[in-house]
């Protein structure tokens, strides 16, 4: 029995440590997408003097990034001021451990291992209300409120959808809702649940604070939101935190509605990192196609619009269930 504990302990240490690498490399990898993107999206290159067109540039600026002096402005609460950003990035490790990268690949497996990642990552909206707080910034301040009531109202759409595959398979573990889908896209839950597929999808943009929902960082009205006094490290983890919250959200759709490592031809890890990007660089040709709402907007296609249509598409999973 000890035998057997020390090896789970061994196998989580071991994925936390894959887990930081890929969040690091995630991170790199995205920002070069981004630009890029971006760059194709205006008519423009993009980086392309550092490296071979541009793919080193994202490394050296991480790396100058890292070496900035940590600024800390007057009358702050230093305990809060330093605690967020840590509550923003490391309980993100613990989100990714679910995840079934395989069919064998899993840093720890847990039968409830949806309510493990919804229950954890309202961590990082505490965070945000530290920093917003402690900084003694009415920027920041604004900022953490506008996170906090975007949060709330995204997530609850967010976990109805999740609740409509999750009566479709009858179980929380998420390697077994991969296992009752199929290899082909025809045999995916988004086959028989595309409004719940687009539902997550507009939430998960709403959670992440991504443009065009990206209110709580608005940097034309609050300069940077809640991270506005951060510097250095404290906004290197803010930044690593933000693009891992968008992997993880993507690793979970693809669980859910795309048949997670399931792919036409080889099943294994490189289908779920294939289909997690393409939602990610979804994600970013949001960014830069569409123009950012006002508040009061994004608060009412959530409560008028995307709660009633999960909360009808939920009714009806129930019902075909019960009586198909």
């Amino acid at each position: 029995m000890m035998d057997l504990s020390i090896a789970n302990f061994a196998q989580i240490i071991v994925a936390c440590l894959l887990i930081i690498g890929l969040m690091v490399g995630n991170a790199v990898v995205m920002v070069y997408i981004e630009r890029k993107a971006c760059g194709f999206i205006q008519r423009r290159p993009g980086p392309y003097e550092v490296g071979p067109r541009g793919t080193i540039q994202a490394v050296c600026d991480s790396m100058k990034l890292l070496g900035k002096q940590i600024f800390i402005p007057g009358n702050v609460d230093w305990l809060l001021f330093f605690l967020a950003p840590i509550l923003a990035f490391f309980p993100v490790l613990l989100l990714f451990l679910p995840i079934p990268f395989g069919k064998f690949l899993t840093g720890m497996r847990v039968d409830e291992g949806i309510l493990l990642i919804l229950a954890f990552s309202g961590i990082g909206v505490i965070s945000n209300i530290l920093a917003g707080w402690s900084s003694n910034n009415k920027y920041g301040l604004l900022g953490a409120a506008r996170a906090v009531s975007q949060a709330v109202a995204y997530e609850i759409p967010m976990i109805m959808a999740l609740l409509s595959v999750i009566f479709l398979s009858g179980t929380l573990n998420l390697s077994e809702i991969v296992e009752r889908q199929g290899s082909w896209p025809w045999q995916w839950n988004i086959v028989c649940q595309p409004l719940a597929f687009f539902i997550y999808l507009v939430s998960l943009v709403g959670e992440t604070n991504r443009a065009p929902f990206d209110l709580p960082e608005a940097e034309s009205e609050l300069t940077a939101g809640f991270h506005t006094e951060y510097s250095g490290m404290g906004f290197a983890l803010f930044f690593l935190s933000e693009y891992a919250n968008m992997l993880l959200v993507s690793f979970v759709c693809a669980t859910f509605f795309l048949g997670g490592y399931k792919g036409p031809f080889l099943d294994g890890f490189w289908w779920m990192f294939i289909k997690a990007y393409l939602i990610m660089v979804f994600i970013v040709w949001i960014r830069w196609t569409f123009p950012r709402v006002r508040f009061d907007q994004l608060l009412n296609i959530n409560w008028k619009w995307l709660l009633p249509l999960s909360i009808i598409n939920l009714w009806v999973t129930a019902v075909v269930l019960r009586f198909v």
